[in-house]
This record gives structure tokens, sequence and C-alpha cells, in this order.
């Protein structure tokens, strides 16, 4: 007997690079909200059938790197209400589901639906301390439709730093292990490593060096960064290292993000919002700012081990929100607006403030088009994959803009030529013929996030995949296709049809809690009890608080 949910997607154009399959017209087979393969007795009939013919088929997508959950998010709402208000921000409820506001950064609830309705099935929240992680668990719980999880802060832990500057990489793996298990947390996040400890305690090291002692340890950012990498790497851990390289949005910092990839001495790693920290000039010289995408993608084709998300500008109002509190504060002080703080005992800091790119700025345009350099300039599409660092250079809700970009030689083309002359003379932009594919679109958006993130079961639409999935209306307008998909499936049900929320399945939590001696870590509680406010008994999360 057949499965009574036995579902066939039938007849469809199957993009899933996973399985080197490119646009070929096949069936999907799906049962107990997983794919399967197709029943062995061609006479077996599907309980259901979703005619797929003429339609674009393509695993759910997956968001490597965004901000949705947790302090930071909360913040941001907080000090920008204004962005939230009038009817094009509000979400009414509905049968199906609840009310939220959108903006810069959209409520919870909003966040998910959102997510649904441009076809993405997974999110994964890219910068929480492990202070604030039951929190983020609790919000991210609180936002349907996605599978989720959370990168854990330790580039500025205290406890680390100490294990680093003593040369007890024993001990620093133990403490890796021991931290993600305590905060359900799915992998290592350094942001601007020794860099925010630095800033904490000397405002002045706004600019700290790679290579500058971080104040109050015998050690360099670039300790940190090459023994947290080589931490996680020997733990085996699926994406060892999520890096927010140091001296961020700086002029002349593409040297910085050089030296960072060296660091990591062969070792896997994935660097973030890469376009960032790809800056020619000098220190402090914003009319001398240009692109250097050139060198460090030439770097990168070169290696193998390394992977990048691009942190892509679009002009508009977006929310400056990052675990590294220097550079919030930084753009603070540039654009004068108002701004959050907060420095976390012992293990990070953040900052928020709302910001404007503006195409008549040659810094913000200039920003735009290296952005999109870093997804023409890398050979492979499997190392570079989509973000805008929601909400940091735009909304995830500007993704299928990014898609016409990369696929349209000639939009992109008249969108540089809106731009200050300035730019083209700064950059390589005007020169890149590439086009990318629907294949290689499935890449950067579903099957390269899910493998640089080493998940089997998602990104992919072959046997034992999830049954998350994505159906679109071919349009030669590739924005308009990519925002409004005809069908989105999470578990083998419809969740979004032409637009509309028909259910809102709750999202699983994924962590990694590798094993670690405990004896490895001596006298653990007592330095919590020296240096928290909280005793070591509260401070991790409970298992039944994420999925």
């Amino acid at each position: 007997m057949p499965p009574a949910d036995l579902t066939c997607i039938a007849g469809g154009a199957v993009y899933d690079p996973a399985n080197g399959v490119d646009g070929q017209v096949r069936d999907l087979w799906i049962a107990g909200g997983k794919i399967v393969a197709p029943p062995a007795d061609g006479s077996i009939k599907a309980a259901r059938t979703i005619d797929a013919s003429g339609l674009v088929v393509m695993p759910g997508g997956v968001d490597i790197h965004c901000h949705i959950a947790g302090a930071k998010p909360n913040a941001a709402r907080r000090i920008s209400p204004e962005s939230r208000r009038g009817e094009a921000n509000v979400l009414r409820r509905t049968a199906s589901t609840r009310s939220g506001t959108r903006g810069p950064v959209p409520s919870t609830f909003a966040t998910g639906y959102l997510y649904a309705a441009l076809g993405y099935t997974a999110a994964f929240d890219a910068a929480v301390a492990p202070l604030g992680a039951r929190h983020a668990h609790l919000e991210l719980g609180d936002t349907p439709c996605l599978d989720n999880g959370l990168f854990v802060l330790m580039g500025n832990n205290q406890y680390a730093l100490a294990c680093i500057e003593r040369g007890d990489r024993q001990q620093l793996r133990m403490f890796v292990a021991w931290l993600l298990a305590s905060a359900k947390a799915y992998a290592p996040k350094l942001v601007n490593p020794g860099g925010v400890e630095a800033w904490k305690r000397t405002p002045a090291a706004r600019n700290h060096g790679l290579d500058e002692p971080v104040p109050g340890y015998d050690a360099t950012p670039r300790d940190v960064i090459r023994e947290l990498v080589a931490a996680a790497n020997d733990l085996n851990l699926p994406h060892p290292a999520h890096i927010h390289c140091n001296q961020l949005g700086m002029p002349g910092n593409w040297r910085t993000t050089l030296a960072t990839m060296e660091a990591l001495e062969g070792h896997r790693g994935h660097l973030a919002h890469v376009q960032f920290h790809s800056y020619g000039g000098g220190a402090g010289e914003e009319a001398s700012l240009s692109s250097r995408v050139g060198e460090l993608a030439e770097y990168v084709n070169a290696q193998k081990n390394i992977t990048v998300d691009v942190g892509q500008v679009l002009f508009g109002e977006a929310m400056a929100m990052t675990g590294d509190g220097a550079a919030a504060y930084f753009l603070h002080k540039l654009y004068g607006r108002r701004w959050y703080n907060c420095d976390v005992e012992v293990e990070a800091g953040c900052g928020v403030t709302p910001i404007e790119y503006r195409r008549k700025s040659v810094v913000h345009a200039l920003q735009w088009a290296i952005g999109l350099e870093w997804y023409l300039l890398v050979d492979d599409p499997w190392q570079v994959m989509m973000s805008t660092d929601h909400p940091n250079g735009a909304s995830f809700l500007a993704y299928p803009q990014i898609i016409r970009l990369l696929m349209d030689r000639e939009f992109r083309r008249e969108s540089l030529a809106r731009c200050p002359a300035a730019v083209r003379e700064r950059c390589r932009l005007g020169d890149l013929d590439r086009q990318y594919t629907l294949g290689e679109i499935a890449v950067i958006t579903r099957a390269g996030p899910a493998r640089a993130l080493g998940l089997a079961n998602k990104g992919h639409l072959g046997p034992g995949a999830d049954a998350d999935v994505t159906i679109y209306t071919p349009n030669e307008n590739r924005q308009t296709m990519f925002e409004l998909p005809r069908l989105v499936i999470k578990g083998g049900e419809i969740v979004v049809e032409q637009g509309e929320i028909r259910r809102t399945p709750a999202g699983a939590t994924l962590f990694n809690a590798p094993a670690y001696d405990p004896q490895r870590l001596p006298h653990l509680e007592q330095w919590f009890e020296k240096h928290y406010s909280l005793r070591l008994s509260n401070y991790g999360v409970a298992r039944s608080t994420t999925a």
C-alpha cells in the first residue's frame, strides 16, 4: 500500500544542483514530509498530484546570514517605531495568520510569513551572545514557517581569550563545545574578533588591527581567528566558523580581510557580509574608497576551504544591526541618527542605528557595486551565497531584485549608469558581462548555503531531503518571478499559494552539541561566580526551549 499522504509534483522543470539536475522536466514524490524515490511500481497513484507543467521547481530557500531574533532586532524595533506605522507596514490577522508589522525589522510572525512568501524555508540568525540565547530561541520559536538556528558569539569571549593567551588548545576546544551546547547554537560566530573587547576597554580602538594585542591579553585578533577556527574544525562542526572580519566599513580594510582568509591556515571558514570588508583606500579617507574585490575574489577562487556571503546593499532604508558595537557607534556618529548600544558582560557587544543608502552618494553606490562584483567575480557559485546581512544592507525582501541584477546584464548596466560617474571609475562592475543562470541562482540561494552549513536534508530534492519545495511561474522579469512563487511547500504541506499564507507550521530549531570532556574545563563554575552576574546553573538554554 502506498503512503496515504503520497504526493506527486508532476512535470515541473526541476533545478536541483546538489543532485546535478539543471532544468530537466521530471516528477517529484513526497511522503511523510520527505522527498522519496518514485514508486517502483508505475501503477501506484499519488493521493495528491500538483501539476507543475510549465513551472520552475526548486528546493526551499536557505538564508545563511540574517538578524531576525534576540536583543538587536528588539532594540531596532524600539528605536524606529515610525518605520512600522501605516497601512503598508501592518499585516492584518487572517484566518491563517496573526497580525504583525513590516518595516526594516519585521515582527516575529511577519518575518516568518514574509520569508515563506519568498520561497524560503530556513534561516539562521547570525550573531547572538550566549547570554541572550534563551531569548533568541523563544523568538525564533515564535517565527513560523522557518526551520532555524543561531550562531553564538565567541570572538570576544573572555574565557576563550584567556585560553588563547595560555595556548591551551584542548581547553579552548572543550569550551567551544560546551558553549555551543549551552546556547543550543548551530555554529561559532566571530565578530570583529578581539576588536570588540578592545573597543569596550578603549573606545578609540575602532580600527583595531589584526596584529595589535587585545587590551588585557597577550593575544592578537589573528591569534583569536586562528585558534578558534582550528578548535571548531577539530570538533568536526558542520559549519566550523562564521566570521565577521575586523575593521568593517573602513577604507583600506581589504588587506585585513585577506589576512583573515590567510589566518584560516587552510581550515574551513565562512566570511560574512564580505562586501563591507572589501574596500581600498586609506584609513579614514572615504574620498579614496574603491573596490578591491578583484584581489579578494582571486584568493577565494584558489582556496576551496573558504565560502562567503555578500551582504548586498540596496538603495533605501535599512538598519545597521551588529555584534560589532564599534562599527554601529561609528555609523551613528557619521550620520547623526539614533543609536543603541549594549556591552554584554564577558562575552560581546552590539550596536543598532538606522541608515539610509542613497544612490546619489558615491560611497553608498560603490557599496552596491562592490556587492554585485562579489557575485560576478567568484568563479564557483558554491562559494558565494546571497545575503543582504538583513537588515544591514537591505531587507531580505530585496533578494528578488538582486536576482534580477545578476541574471539581467542590461538591467544591471542601466542601474549602474544611474549612479555617480565616480563609482564607475572605482570599480570593475561596468566591465563584467557574466549573467547567472537559474541553476546558479538555485546554488547561491539554496544548495550552496545548505552545503556550507552541513545540512544534509536541506537545499536539495533528492530522496531523504526535507520536502521543502518552491514552485515559480517563469517570467522574463526575474524579479517578478522570484517575488511571487506559485506554491511554497514546507514539510510536504502547502504553506503559501500565490502569495497567500495557507498554513503556518512551527519550524525546527537546529543546533549542535558536540561531545566534550568536562575535566578539560576546570574551575568553570568558580570562574562564572567571579566574572558573571548570574550563576552557571542559570546560564544554559534548556533543551525544552528549542524544538
